[in-house]
């Protein structure tokens, strides 16, 4: 099974420019490739009788390497694989958009998710460097796999720069048979069918009033001036800073369920319609229930445990855990379950991660 491993590089000055010319080569050749595959989408809707075949990867890097690198000699200062992985990853994302999974996509902007992939000579020497072609020796603050990746993507958030990779891990066998119903909601980020409540981290909603206040005094500030690169770096920081808590929160509970637990339910929750609600919009995105999903996953896969995905229309919340009768109505607001048919009282939650508990059995 192939992990995804990521820390943050040591750098020194000379490094930090190699490392911000290889990105914006690569946001170069990504804003070139996306125009033209524009261009021709454009020629094609409006030309049908003389269609022009959509490019591919190959034949992106081919047009590159012809038209724009000897117009521009900065790209020779990079290595290849920079603008090559640009493209692939481009065309990669018009896949998608055809497949109607994602939107269009969009052009890059310069200090905003710089990152950069790198192939070819990457060696890892010891426990705290790594080798990556033209730009060389590169320290890091923790310990690395003893691995020989095939490629690394250079990320920055704020004003750090990280590596990632990926390595291989091997997958457990669990000899666990235990079920656990698990409830998703607002108020509490996870309610188990044990009746364990799992707290949300809500790290937006901690930090939003000083978040409010860096941004408002921010408004008047020049654009490209001293003053508004240090505001918006402090800015960068604050969210790092709410996205590192959350991600957190979601590694430890997710890393719980996996590893102690034989069976987890968990329900196929609409978020994108549940965004649409502006009132709760804020509070879901803080939970993130999207990237939970996505960590138990490859954590189910990782530890041997199984995931099931339980039907968005399933009546976990109407059902009643103890007799099996469902509600025809309950309001948002009730937060206590009552069974009218037999009398059953219980958190509203707890009852529903009971009945996904059930779903199962």
């Amino acid at each position: 099974m192939l992990l995804g491993f990521k820390t943050e590089l040591k750098l020194n000055h000379i490094q930090r420019i190699n490392i911000v010319k290889h990105c914006g080569v690569a946001r170069h050749a990504w804003n070139w490739g996306l125009s033209l595959t524009k261009q021709i989408l454009d020629h094609n809707q409006n030309n049908p009788d003389e269609k022009i075949k959509f490019p591919t990867a190959i034949d992106l890097h081919k047009w590159l390497v012809a038209l724009v690198k000897p117009e521009n000699q900065w790209y020779y200062e990079c290595s290849k694989s920079a603008p090559q992985e640009a493209l692939r990853n481009l065309r990669q994302s018009w896949d998608r958009c055809f497949q109607k999974k994602s939107g269009v996509p969009r052009f890059k902007k310069k200090g905003k998710h710089d990152s950069c992939t790198l192939e070819g000579t990457v060696k890892i020497l010891s426990n705290h460097k790594i080798q990556v072609p033209k730009i060389g020796i590169l320290k890091t603050y923790e310990r690395l796999p003893q691995t020989q990746p095939k490629s690394v993507t250079i990320s920055r958030q704020a004003d750090r720069w990280f590596i990632s990779f990926k390595i291989e891990v091997e997958t457990k066998i669990s000899n666990l048979t235990k079920i656990v119903g698990v409830d998703l909601g607002v108020k509490n980020l996870a309610t188990l069918s044990t009746g364990e409540v799992i707290p949300g981290a809500k790290s937006y909603q901690k930090y939003q009033s000083k978040l409010r206040r860096l941004q408002w005094l921010n408004r008047h500030k020049i654009i490209g001036s001293n003053n508004w690169k240090k505001a918006q770096l402090k800015i960068a920081r604050l969210h790092r800073k709410i996205a590192n808590i959350r991600k957190d929160t979601l590694h430890k509970l997710t890393t719980l369920l996996a590893k102690n637990h034989g069976v987890i339910v968990i329900e196929d929750l609409n978020v994108s319609g549940m965004l649409a609600n502006h009132k709760l919009a804020a509070s879901i995105s803080d939970m993130g229930f999207y990237e939970l999903r996505r960590q138990l996953e490859y954590k189910c896969q990782l530890y041997g445990s199984k995931l099931v995905i339980v039907d968005r229309w399933f009546p976990s919340s109407k059902t009643c855990s103890h007799c099996g009768v469902k509600k025809e109505t309950l309001s948002l607001s009730e937060r206590v379950f009552n069974c009218d048919s037999c009398g059953f009282e219980c958190d509203r939650d707890v009852n529903a991660a009971i009945n996904l508990s059930k779903a199962v059995s």
